[in-house]
C-alpha cells in the first residue's frame, strides 16, 4: 500500500513549511537542504501516535531504544556533509527510522546506509520504497565497520555518538571527503566535522548534540 506524503492538521504541508521557516531562522542556509526537508514527510517516519509532534524541533522515539533526530540536527548534519556540493556517494551509519536517509537521498546521487537493528532497517526500506526513493542501498551490519565494498565515500554521516572515530570509517572516506559524527566527550557530545585532506584528517568541533551511543555488533 502506498503512503500519503501530505497529512492534515499538525502533519500538513503547511506545518512542514513552518518547520522549514524555523530551520532558516536557526541558521540552515543551504537551499538544497531546505528543499529536502520540505520534500520529506517526517510524520511518516514516527509512530502514528506521535505524528502530531513530527514537525516539532525535538527527537522522538522510534522503538528499540532508538530515536529520530530533531529536524534541526538532521538539516545541520546534511548541510555539513554536502558541503555545498552534490556528493556522488554518501555512507550513512545508522539507518534508524530512515528519515535522515531520505533527506540525504535528495542531496546525493547514491546513499549507502548501514544499520545493526534489522527490524528498523526493514521498516525504513519499505517506507522509502513507497515514497519512491530508490537511490539508496541497505546493509544489515555493524555500523562501525562501514561498508567497504562501495568505498570511498564523498561524505559519511554517523547518526550515533562514538567514543572515538572508527578507523574503518576514516579509511573509507575519500580524499576531500567530509565525515559528520557525534563524538563523546567529558560532559556531553560534540558534533564533529572530519575532512580528509592530503596531509591527513582535520577535525572541527561544531556544536553540542545528543545522540544514542554507537554500539557494536548486531541488534
Amino acid at each position: 500500500m502506498s503512503v500519503c506524503r501530505d497529512g492534515i492538521g499538525m502533519t500538513s504541508r503547511r506545518t512542514r513549511e513552518r518547520m522549514v521557516a524555523r530551520l532558516r531562522q536557526q541558521g540552515i542556509r543551504s537551499l538544497e537542504v531546505l528543499e529536502a526537508m520540505q520534500a520529506v514527510p517526517r510524520h511518516l517516519f514516527v509512530e502514528e501516535a506521535l505524528a502530531s509532534r513530527a514537525y516539532e524541533d525535538t527527537a522522538l522515539p522510534i522503538g528499540f531504544g532508538q530515536t529520530i533526530s530533531q529536524p534541526y540536527t538532521v538539516a545541520r548534519m546534511s548541510e555539513l556533509a554536502a558541503a555545498g556540493r552534490r556528493p556522488r556517494k554518501v555512507l550513512e551509519v545508522g539507518t534508524g527510522s530512515g528519515y535522515q536517509t531520505a533527506v540525504l537521498a535528495h542531496l546525493a546521487d547514491m546513499v549507502y546506509t548501514v544499520e545493526r537493528i534489522e527490524a528498523l532497517q526493514k521498516r525504513a526500506r519499505f517506507l522509502l520504497y513507497d515514497l519512491k526513493i530508490y537511490n539508496v542501498k541497505y546493509e544489515y551490519s555493524d555500523g562501525g565497520w562501514g561498508w567497504d565494498k562501495h568505498a570511498p565515500y564523498d561524505a559519511i554521516v554517523v547518526t550515533a555518538a562514538a567514543r572515538e572515530i572508527p578507523d574503518a570509517l576514516l579509511r573509507q572516506l575519500a580524499q576531500g571527503g567530509v565525515m559528520v559524527i557525534p563524538i563523546e566527550q567529558a560532559g556531553g557530545q560534540v558534533l564533529t566535522r572530519v575532512v580528509h585532506t592530503p596531509s591527513g584528517f582535520e577535525l572541527e568541533e561544531i556544536e553540542a548534540v545528543k545522540f544514542v551511543p554507537l554500539l557494536s555488533g548486531l541488534g
